[in-house]
């Protein structure tokens, strides 16, 4: 195939009650053509909302959607009057969770299907619907190239050490293991900051912190991830918007045996109940909490624990790199929330992070004080745009 042909791939995020979406056009340049959503699958009052590459709303509905085939049918038969006859040339899958198997984006076959599925104990909040999307896009259209493009398969270079739990060796064997997630966010931070800064600063030592609802931070050298924050699930690391991130295991152990939770309400708890939406008992949104930390001594003690947690794992990555040379903000609240930018960089000097306080608040490309000896970008991540490039590259290969 040339490598100048166009090509219209579809981008999938299948997600619980929801599927998001977007239609790149891949060739000598990148364009994005339209993007949207189905929301509240299986619930009432669905809706379904596509806009083009400017914003500009093409469709809002609001339908029932029964499941995930229901969602995808509406989608695709919207594409084929939107497109009128121009085919999809393949559609590229987010898929959470890559076992210790993947370390690279594959085309879907049967045998990545069983490996898919024999790994959804390690993701069972995602990858059930990312599996189900797959199937029905099979189904419907056997003939159509479809690509998994991992969260995890970033990591799967990290040093060993790096990727081990201090458990009895043979759950190493079983798959108990540091994955670390959001490697498609960092891939396109990382060819963004070689267009922007150069080689030698991918080459150097990068701190990456994709902050947002989910969060996670990455230590990246020579290109390539060393460390994260995130482990064997996307609940570990850092306190997220309803997620707990780390936690003493004693903890886990003593809502267990001594308060009696069960281990699906337990679930629930660390994954929906807690980070900033339960310690603030306000809201899991930043942006929310920010606007009331003043008048709710809640929210600024929920903004204070993120900051504190990414302060010392932004000291734990630096440690492990040896130095620092350039600190990436990306994510929701990376990239717009200028307070957190601030409250994780005060009192870092030491490393020599030094904050411009004017171009933080204006939400600057580069943040950093002229004399800072790191570079501090707050830059915009795509990881749509990610999984097309990768589904570009399979399909030509």
């Amino acid at each position: 195939m040339s490598e100048k042909q166009t090509l219209r791939i579809l981008v999938i995020n299948s997600g619980s009650s929801s599927v998001k979406f977007a239609v790149y056009q891949m060739g000598q340049t990148e364009k994005l053509t339209l993007s949207g959503h189905l929301e509240r699958i299986g619930l009432k009052a669905g809706s379904f909302e596509i806009q083009d590459s400017s914003g500009v709303s093409l469709l809002e509905q609001h339908i029932n959607i029964p499941d995930h085939n229901a969602a995808l049918k509406q989608l695709f038969d919207w594409l084929e009057n939107d497109l009128r006859g121009q085919k999809l040339d393949a559609v590229g899958h987010r898929v959470v969770h890559g076992g210790a198997k993947y370390d690279q984006p594959q085309v879907v076959s049967d045998e990545l299907m069983a490996e898919l599925k024999r790994v959804v104990p390690l993701a069972p909040d995602h990858l059930p619907h990312e599996i189900k999307a797959i199937q029905a896009i099979s189904k419907a259209y056997p003939s159509l190239v479809q690509t998994a493009c991992f969260d995890t398969a970033f990591h799967r270079c990290m040093p060993k050490h790096a990727q081990m739990y201090p458990l009895p060796r043979h759950y190493w064997h079983e798959g108990i293991i540091r994955y670390g997630f959001h490697g498609l966010s960092y891939e396109y931070i990382l060819q963004e900051l070689r267009k922007e800064a150069g080689e030698d600063a991918v080459m150097g030592k990068v701190i990456i912190a994709h902050l947002g609802n989910g969060a996670s931070m990455a230590a990246v050298r020579y290109g390539k991830s060393i460390a994260t924050t995130m482990g064997l699930t996307p609940a570990g690391g850092l306190v997220m918007g309803t997620r707990s991130g780390d936690l003493d295991p004693g903890v886990v152990l003593y809502l267990l045996e001594e308060k009696g939770v069960q281990p699906s309400a337990l679930n629930t708890l660390i994954n929906e109940q807690a980070g900033l939406l339960g310690v603030s008992g306000v809201s899991s949104d930043m942006k929310d909490l920010l606007s009331k930390a003043k008048t709710e001594p809640h929210a600024a003690e929920a903004i204070d624990l993120f900051c504190y947690q990414a302060k010392k794992y932004l000291g734990e990555l630096a440690a492990i790199l040896g130095g620092l040379g350039t600190l990436v903000f990306t994510g929701g609240i990376g990239e717009n929330a200028a307070p957190v930018r601030q409250g994780i960089c005060q009192g870092m000097e030491f490393l020599g992070i030094q904050l411009d306080n004017r171009l933080n608040e204006s939400n600057a490309t580069i943040i950093s004080r002229e004399n800072s000896r790191v570079s501090i970008r707050v830059m915009r991540t795509n990881e749509e745009l990610m999984i097309a490039r990768h589904t570009q590259n399979l399909i030509q290969k």
